[in-house]
């Protein structure tokens, strides 16, 4: 038996027999590496343990602590989940099951919403089949044998899926309903028979699957059912309602804990519930879903941010801009959007299509181009509050953190080729302050390069990689490759924060653009005058502003600092005949231009001091006899408790020095 070359994530090498596996391989490299061995990469493609090794390769193990092998880990539980559903409740009938982010879920055709008590029988099962050890075994077959398996089961997604297959291997449209399936099988037999699928069986279980899978089901150590939820067939309202269970898996019960624990904490930040009992905002679905109303505390939290985010654009040479909601299709034609599906509204407006815009780009680039530019103008930065709206199916929607209508941050510069390095460098170091001054001092930095779906030349894509590329390594930030994460018109730069409990958000993003100048014509006259096209430089420092107030609740758990708090001081009178001191309380501070209420209720004072506390207000002043008859206000620190009496005044002065951003 001849021999190959395998070349290990260290560069070594090491010579092993056509026709071993993965596993052994990782059993020759030792024990230890074998147990937690959950699938192999082999040329960049994930593969199983079990699937014999035939040429020179560049080969990885991948565990539990890579991404991959995650991913590999909770899709096997998604099957053994599957499975268990199927022993208890064999009416069901199995759609998709993927590994997401974090855990898994299956999605099912039921005639009933799974219950909690469902979930406990579930789990118990899943428990046998994992005790059971069976093995994961992968089959090929032509996609018309996977339809007729199917369709003996009745199950029409599955068939679907099948067609959906065949669809991809042949770059054609996937069909969508039941008669444009049949059709499209009708159409295409030739190619059900030559298209290949896998599927995967443990036990008497099988579920069409591209794998790659455990070697058993006795490998998942430790998993929790999380939630249940409806989700429609494909997202969309217009299919079936499907009955989804979450989960998540761990090879040992020690980081199921601890991922458990850290589930805990995110549900006491969970945005929506705050959202809520602060008064912040609503989603009234009879209204329109994905839609938020903002209360007049959440209204102002907004407007913080936004005013704030103004201020810091004006000091770096920024221009504001405003452009309108609809443009003309024919713009977004020119611009490629329409081209790329991006997920528009569309309305007429007599006889001419209009489209509402999803982004502020064509209304930037159409004012560049109104009139001759010269290359002493530039840099020109332009920056814009500009609301959009994106057709996002509604399984997506989640509060504000993915929303139909939303505003940007939004920024365009257009500079010359010389100066794009550091034009980057300054966004680069603009984002960077931004993200401290709202609590975030660690983040994660991602260099996302040409997707498969793209306009502008290999050239052009080159020039903008580069330039990314080289701003980075001046500026000595440490990053990562995201391939084929660009965007459709240029490569990009995206910064990830992590919160308070270790979670990360992506939020800024700096993208290099020559191909939008190009379609929209720009010039600019050189110092040779000459006409030059600019680049462009799309950005944005905090990302949709509904998105980073989701963040930014769930990183405070809704205490904010003082400088970004709705209401910063609420006044506690203890009874009635303290109303008037209390009011000469708030007129003062409302002077000094502090945001106060008072509380004039009738409630006792450890009512109202309670009722504080769960909105979370910075700071509680109690006024009553001694108060009043001293000028003095007794302090509640929401973090800190009680601070005592203090003179008017003084508080007043403690407030100026904390109410900085960033503090």
């Amino acid at each position: 038996m001849s021999e190959i070359t395998l070349i290990l994530p260290d560069n070594s090498e090491m010579e092993v027999p056509q026709g071993t596996t993965p596993l052994q391989v990782a059993e020759e490299i030792g024990p230890g590496l074998a147990r937690d061995a959950v699938a192999a990469k082999v040329n960049g493609q994930i593969t199983d343990l079990q699937k014999p090794l035939q040429e020179d390769a560049e080969f990885a193990i991948l565990t539990c602590d890579d991404p991959e092998g995650k991913a590999v880990y909770w899709h096997s539980t998604a099957h053994v989940m599957a499975d268990a559903v199927l022993r208890i409740f064999p009416q069901a009938k199995l759609t998709i099951g993927p590994a997401i982010e974090e855990g898994f879920y299956y999605d099912f055709h039921m005639d009933r919403p799974f219950s909690e008590e469902d979930l406990e029988k579930i789990a118990a099962e899943m428990v046998k089949i994992i005790a059971q050890d069976m093995a994961f075994s992968c089959a090929e077959m032509t996609a018309a044998e996977a339809v007729e398996y199917w369709q003996g089961r009745d199950n029409r997604y599955k068939v679907e899926l099948a067609a959906d297959i065949v669809a991809a291997e042949t770059d054609q449209q996937p069909p969508r309903g039941q008669d444009a399936v049949q059709e499209f099988m009708d159409n295409n037999s030739g190619l059900f028979e030559s298209v290949v699928v896998t599927q995967y069986t443990h036990g008497d279980f099988t579920d069409t699957c591209r794998g790659p899978h455990l070697p058993s089901t006795g490998r998942i150590k430790a998993f929790k059912l999380t939630s249940v939820a409806g989700a429609y067939w494909r997202g969309t309202e217009l299919n079936p309602m499907l009955q989804r269970i979450y989960g998540i898996s761990f090879p040992d019960q020690k980081l199921l804990q601890e991922y458990l624990d850290r589930m805990a904490e995110a549900k006491r930040r969970d945005h929506r519930v705050l959202g809520r009992e602060l008064e912040l905002f609503t989603f009234f679905e009879e209204a329109g879903a994905g839609l938020p109303y903002y209360h007049p505390k959440g209204a102002m939290l907004r407007q913080l941010v936004i005013d704030f985010s103004i201020k810091e654009h004006l000091k770096r040479g920024y221009q504001l801009l405003r452009t309108p909601h609809l443009i003309k299709a024919d713009i977004w034609h020119t611009s490629g959007h329409a081209q790329q599906g991006y997920p528009m509204y569309y309305t007429d407006v007599e006889g001419q299509s209009y489209g509402i815009k999803p982004m502020n780009c064509p209304g930037h680039l159409l004012i560049f181009g109104s009139r001759t530019r010269s290359y002493r103008d530039l840099p020109i930065r332009y920056f814009e509050l500009g609301t959009v709206y994106r057709h996002e199916r509604s399984g997506v929607l989640h509060g504000l953190f993915r929303v139909r209508g939303f505003t940007q941050d939004d920024a365009h510069i257009f500079c010359t080729p010389d100066q794009l390095q550091d034009e980057i460098i300054g966004v680069i170091d603009f984002a960077t302050y931004m993200l401290r001054v709202f609590g975030f001092d660690e983040y994660q930095v991602y260099l996302s390069t040409r997707p498969e779906k793209s306009v502008g030349t290999d050239e052009q894509w080159e020039r903008g990689t580069n330039a990314l590329i080289e701003a980075l390594h001046a500026h000595n930030v440490e990053y990562e490759v995201d391939e084929g994460a660009g965007a459709f018109y240029g490569p990009k730069i995206d910064i990830s924060v992590k919160d308070a409990i270790g979670r990360l958000w992506q939020c800024p993003t700096i993208q290099c653009d020559f191909t939008q100048p190009e379609r929209f014509d720009l010039s600019y006259v050189g110092d040779d005058g000459k006409e030059h096209r600019p680049v462009m430089i799309h950005r944005v420092v905090l990302a949709g502003i509904e998105r980073f107030l989701g963040i930014i609740i769930e990183n405070y758990a809704g205490a904010f600092p003082l400088w970004l708090a709705p209401v910063q001081v609420v006044v506690l009178p203890i009874t009635d005949r303290h109303l008037d001191y209390a009011a000469e309380v708030v007129q003062r501070l409302s002077e000094e231009g502090f945001r106060v209420e008072a509380d004039t209720g009738a409630a006792t004072l450890s009512s109202k001091i309670r009722n504080a506390e769960l909105h979370k207000y910075p700071y509680m002043l109690i006024v009553g006899d001694r108060e009043q008859e001293q000028g003095q206000v007794a302090v509640r620190d929401h973090q800190e408790g009680d601070l005592g009496p203090q003179a008017l005044d003084a508080f007043i002065e403690k407030l100026k020095a904390e109410d900085v951003p960033g503090k």
